[in-house]
Parts: structure tokens; sequence; C-alpha cells
């Protein structure tokens, strides 16, 4: 579970998982990563690794985004499968029961949670979303628009996984690249207990350009298509531009030159913020810095090295 900023109902959250997991008899441990919460979130998780001898924790030193947050948790993992939820319960935790017998069961190496129902959003949310998923859709052939972040992993997915290289990661888009044995089942988004989502509008754009950037080169290619379709529309008014030469049908004015000089100059800024937000990545990638930093563990004994 990714945590930030869940102090109030971290502990009973995760009560909950457990009582469901120990209810159905299903051996498990439960990995919480703190990513870098301003409140009290770490002194409660704290309190349930004193409590629960199958709880253990991660903490961030600041806040890395809960990309990293996965990342660690992936890296750090020892179970046979692994699922990951928020630890906000909005993905209904009785759902992993039915995750844990498909894998176990029928043999599926990934089991999906979609989206059924995203449950109370607003309007701008939801036509941003769209808008989003009908993009990477486009651009990368994979319709993500349902799924989430809650899925089961089994060992050798997980194994895989690991070997990807690059730092900055896009969990969703990696995952279905994987490819695996898989399956999808349904789910309604839960309405929150207590607090608000710590998603804000620049977060989920920063994520949207992250996810695209991350996951397919396409957008470098609209920049070659955009100087194409300005070459033929310049071809034609050049065309055009002489013939009413010709015919002593050419006016004076400057409208024409100043539409065209604004589009021109739109279609080079928009081209290179495309080229420099790929230029961005690969000077984060080389610089080779840890997709996370740790500052305090709990129950050490139970993750990997």
């Amino acid at each position: 579970m990714p945590v930030f900023n869940e102090a109030e109902q971290i502990f009973a959250n995760v009560c909950v998982v457990r009582d469901l997991l120990e209810s159905r008899a299903i051996e498990h441990q439960i990995l919480l990563v703190d990513d870098g919460s301003r409140d009290q979130t770490w002194d409660e998780i704290s309190r349930l690794c004193e409590t629960y001898s199958n709880i253990s924790a991660l903490r961030f030193s600041r806040n890395f985004g809960k990309e990293s947050a996965i990342c660690a948790a992936l890296e750090r993992c020892t179970g046979d499968a692994v699922i990951i939820m928020d630890a906000d319960l909005q993905h209904p935790p009785e759902l992993m029961v039915e995750m844990e017998r498909l894998w176990r069961e029928e043999g599926y190496d990934v089991v999906e949670g979609v989206k059924a129902d995203r449950g109370k959003e607003s309007v701008a949310t939801k036509l941003s979303a769209g808008l989003f998923y009908g993009l990477f859709k486009k651009m990368t052939d994979i319709d993500i628009g349902v799924a989430s972040d809650f899925k089961l992993l089994d060992r050798k997915v997980i194994d895989a996984w690991r070997k990807l290289p690059e730092r900055d990661t896009f969990f969703r888009g990696m995952s279905a690249w994987l490819g695996f044995r898989r399956i999808q089942i349904p789910f309604t988004v839960q309405q929150r207990t207590t607090g608000r989502s710590k998603w804000t509008p620049r977060s989920l754009t920063g994520l949207a350009v992250n996810a695209i950037t991350a996951y397919t080169s396409a957008p470098l290619y609209v920049v070659a298509f955009l100087g194409i379709a300005l070459m033929v529309f310049a071809f034609v008014l050049l065309v055009q531009t002489l013939i009413m030469k010709f015919l002593g049908g050419a006016s004076t004015g400057f409208t024409t030159v100043i539409i065209i000089q604004l589009l021109i100059g739109s279609c080079v800024m928009l081209s290179l913020g495309i080229i420099g937000i790929y230029l961005a990545r690969i000077y984060e990638e080389t610089k080779r810095r840890p997709r996370y930093v740790i500052s305090d563990m709990q129950r050490q004994a139970l993750l990997d090295s």
C-alpha cells in the first residue's frame, strides 16, 4: 500500500484488510510505503508494525510520488504473489479474495481490477480523464481507460518488472507491456470514509505527461506530422498567391501574413515543447539518480536486501 497523509484512517483501513485475509486463512504480509507524509501517518504505521508481526513499512525521505512508492514495494516484496492497492480503501478489499483464487486455482499471472464505476467524480475530472485515456490508447494501442493500480501480480511478473531499467516509471503502462496471462475483474470505486483525495489538477497533469512520454515516443511523430502539414499548407498558399498575382488580383494587407505567422509560431513552440519534454526525460535518466530515498524502516527482516 502506498500511503500519503492518511493518519486519520490508515490504522483502521489496514486492520480491515488484515482481518479479511485472516478470516479467509490467506497467508500474507503487508508492506506499507509512506511517501513522505507530512502528518502523523508514520506514527500510525509504526503502531501497526508494533501491533502486528506481519506488517512492515518503508518511509521515504520526502514525497517522491505514488509511482516511486509502488517501485519500492515491488523491489522489496517477498511473496509468491503481490496485490497493490490504495491505502484509502477505494479499492474494495473483498475483491482480493477473488484475485487470490483466480491466481491460485486458475493460474492467472496478472489479475487486474478495472473500474466499472469511477464513483463520485466531478464532470471536469471525468472529462480530463477521458481525454488522457483516449490519447494514451491512440498512441499506444493499449486501453487503460478502466484500468487501475489495483492488481495482483505473480512472482514471475514481478521478477520481469524488476528487470526494466528506466528510472521514471508508469506502473499501469509497464505492467500492461509485460504481457503474461491476465484477467480483468470489475469493481466500483468506493467512497473515502475520511479525508479527501491527495491528487490535484497539477499532479494529475504531471502524471498524464509522464505516462505518455514514459510509454511511447508517439508525440515526437506529431512534430514531424505538423511539419508536413505546414509544408503542404505553405505550398497551397504559394500556388494561390502566384495565381492571384498573375491574374492581377493580389490585394494589399497583412491579415493573411499575420495568421500564417501565428500558426507557424504556435506549431514551432508546440514542437519545441514536445522535444523539450523528451530531452528532459533523457537528462533525468542519464543522471541515474535513485527512484526514491528511504529514511526509515519498520521490521527490516521481512524485506529483501
